[in-house]
């Protein structure tokens, strides 16, 4: 070993120690934080499931590779790290020697050029990254970034450590080549050999350049360690655990569908018993997330997916679902210490540590701890309300995230606690929440004015208890019940499975509102009220029959997920079908054959809980595709596709009950949807669910375009071709009184 082999094998070791005691520290701290949420069992659940999601999200990199440049640069980049860290440990040998390797593998061909491929891939892939982060850097006047509130210096930081590591290492094999002590044929490292063809025979160049490879790797890890909210940096460890704690492990896609139900100490709240001075209601403080929460916080890498698909964000409101989770995270971590040190305020508001305990601890910490989580600039919140009821449940954030963060879970239970605790929600919505309770519909319309939609057709709708023998429950919810544009698309449904001879059935007045806008506002005791009653009903309506004949079909798509997704969580187990995939089977069978093709292009926006919370994309499109073309065979002529579409499509502004919330900031999501769906030249917009029908409708009617474009449920779009006649009879007279 010469001068120079021991001055850089000491450096290496100094560097290194501090380095990987700090990491140690920083990874304590982290669990530390992590473990201050609430109690969550069921992530415990089937470990083989999670196991497998786990390894298909990282290794094959399923979301990423949506976005398929950089979901491919990602993973070569990531491949790169993790199989070239075997290179940065064969350097600590390479500073000790310049012929240094690692043991047993070192010498290897396959190794060579397993390394020399990845180490080239890896190179493209990060040169690729940092480009499109400097085209998308936040001062960009063209474009609107998805960086913005991206903490911009440790994105360039990591990018540059990754493209220096890789750099070292071709130097360090060209060094290798030079001195005579490289193991490898040029056949199996042509990139390396290239390198060393122009390096000078310096003998000490080696070690000197492993020294600095060293140096650089323990400088990413100090400074991450020093930065435990790097989430661009920690997402590489903590990834692997958040993806694998996903709330929904098997399913396809993102976590969503069902809301989780409103927890207490890792159990479910009974309403029965819950008392708000022993129970926790929603989420009111930081700590009150699960530890699941904490670690999504701690895991994002602030890539912006989220909220470059977030409508809310997309039209100038000041919901950023990236944003939102990086001031909890910043938040929770600022005031771990406090929290750490046994402060934290019971759930009546009471302080639990004692003044001496206060008194040491530090003040930057008891600041944090002041700020309401909830609150406007003055009040020093961490979230303002306008961020927070901006949201529409859409999903978008959920199924665009590429670590599996739950935004949706935790906006609601933020906003369950702003109700529920603190009686402090959008005004209007007070309206429709009243009504749900005193009326059983957010339109307060009389209940027995609910089976009045079945009064313009010419066939009698058979009623539950009337009928014994039905095939299906038609659940019509209160938009197809009492909304005059939403009654339309219950008709065509009616008439279309009366048509098809299908065995149906309603339970009119012995409906009420499935609570889907109570749950997602926060309201979850009148969610469960509504829901309860209703379970009780449709266990009564079927009977003692099994679940695979409790069958119900719904029209809308918030009344599906509840049905499908949430009554199960109050005994309610249906098999639930949304009226689009029961209207393609029927037209695949030939029940129903188009026979008129429709004219002027049709164009089909993707409601949220249909598409992206419950993965139906094709029945909708296979009876577009068939009443396009007028026969029983779908063709994709004439169907012209959004831009944004399927997984991406673009929301319509109503869910989240926003339909019930005046739109004040910004552009109105429904007007973006619609121009991009008028400039596709389509004369029908088709859409499948009525709070979508009825935001479209207004969009189109405030763009001035009524006259040349219309909005129609897929059910018209297939009843006109089916039988373009109408099939309605024109309503009795009124009579006086």
């Amino acid at each position: 070993m010469g001068s120079v082999q021991i001055v850089t094998t000491v450096l290496a070791a100094a560097v290194t120690a501090v380095a990987a005691w700090l990491a140690v520290r920083a990874v304590l701290r982290m669990v530390a934080v992590v473990r201050l949420g609430q109690p969550d069992p069921e992530r415990f659940t089937d470990p083989a499931t999670r196991t497998r999601t786990m390894l298909a999200e990282t290794a094959g990199h399923t979301r990423m590779l949506r976005w398929s440049v950089v979901g491919a640069a990602h993973w070569f980049v990531m491949v790169a790290f993790v199989v070239l860290s075997l290179l940065v440990l064969e350097a600590y040998f390479e500073v000790v020697t310049p012929g240094g390797g690692l043991p047993l593998i070192g010498g290897w061909v396959v190794y060579g050029l397993v390394t020399e491929v990845i180490g080239v891939l890896g190179l493209a892939g990060i040169l690729v990254l940092i480009a499109i982060r400097l085209r998308n850097r936040p001062g960009n006047p063209e474009r609107r970034s998805r960086f913005t509130g991206s903490t911009m210096w440790q994105g360039y930081f990591v990018e540059a450590v990754v493209l220096a590591v890789l750099v070292c290492g071709f130097l360090i094999r060209g060094f290798k080549v030079a001195t005579g002590h490289f193991e490898f044929p040029a056949w199996a490292t042509p990139v390396s050999h290239a390198v060393g063809a122009v390096l000078p025979d310096w003998d000490a160049g080696v070690s000197v350049v492993a020294l600095v490879k060293i140096a650089i790797s323990m400088t990413w890890v100090i400074v991450i360690a020093l930065n435990v909210t790097m989430g661009v940096a920690w997402h590489r460890f903590a990834a692997f655990f958040n993806i694998y704690f996903k709330r929904n492990p098997g399913r396809r896609g993102s976590g969503l569908g069902a809301l989780r139900p409103m927890m207490s100490a890792g159990k479910p709240l009974d309403f029965e018993e819950a008392d708000p001075e022993t129970d926790q209601f929603g989420v009111g403080q930081v700590e009150q997330f699960t530890w699941k929460g904490l670690l999504d916080f701690t895991t994002c890498t602030e890539c912006g997916r989220c909220q470059s698909q977030c409508p809310a964000w997309n039209t100038g409101k000041p919901l950023s679902p990236k944003l939102l989770v990086l001031s909890l995270r910043d938040h929770a971590y600022a005031k771990a210490p406090y929290l750490l040190a046994g402060g934290g305020k019971d759930l009546t508001g009471e302080e639990k540590a004692t003044a001496a305990q206060l008194a040491h601890m530090d003040v930057l910490a008891l600041a944090e701890a002041d700020r309401p989580l909830i609150g406007g600039a003055a009040e020093g919140g961490v979230i303002d309300p306008d961020v927070l009821w901006s949201c529409t449940t859409c999903g978008a954030c959920v199924e665009q995230c590429p670590v599996d963060i739950e935004h949706v879970d935790h906006i609601v239970d933020m906003r369950r606690y702003q109700v529920m605790i603190e009686s402090s929600f959008p005004s209007e919505a007070g309206v429709m929440l009243r009504n749900l309770e005193n009326k059983g519909n957010p339109w307060g319309a009389p209940q027995n004015t609910r089976e009045d939609w079945t009064k313009g057709l010419d066939f009698e709708v058979p009623r539950v208890g009337e009928v014994d023998d039905f095939e299906y429950l038609l659940w019509v919810g209160c938009a197809g019940a009492f909304e005059d544009r939403a009654k339309k698309t219950t008709q065509a449904v009616a008439t279309l499975l009366h048509q098809a001879e299908v065995n149906f059935a309603i339970l009119g007045e012995g409906e009420t509102c499935t609570g889907d806008p109570a749950r997602r506002i926060g309201n979850e005791f009148v969610f469960q009220m509504l829901a309860q009653q209703n379970v009780e009903t449709l266990n009564e309506a079927f009977g003692d029959r099994e679940r695979a004949k409790r069958r119900i079909v719904a029209t809308c798509p918030h009344c599906f997920n509840t049905l499908a997704n949430e009554y199960g969580q109050l005994g309610g187990e249906f098999e639930v079908v949304h009226h689009t995939q029961l209207l393609a089977h029927l037209v695949a069978t030939g029940r129903l054959t188009p026979v008129k093709p429709v004219d002027g292009g049709v164009t089909y926006h993707d409601p949220c809980y249909l598409g992206r919370h419950n993965r139906i994309f094709s029945p909708p499109r296979e009876v577009l595709g068939s009443a396009v073309a007028g026969t029983g065979t779908p063709t994709a002529d004439g169907l012209v596709e959004m831009p944004r579409n399927s997984e991406r499509s673009f929301c319509c502004g109503a869910g989240g009950a926003r339909m019930w919330m005046e739109e004040r900031i910004g552009k109105r999501i429904n007007v973006e949807r619609v121009e991009e769906a008028i400039a596709t030249g389509a004369k029908t917009i088709a859409v499948g669910c009525p709070f979508c029908k009825t935001m479209l409708t207004d969009g189109v009617t405030g763009k001035g375009v009524a006259d040349d474009v219309e909005v129609v449920d897929v059910a018209t779009v297939l009843l006109r071709s089916v039988k373009p006649e109408p099939q309605t009879r024109p309503e009795p007279a009124a009579t006086g009184s």
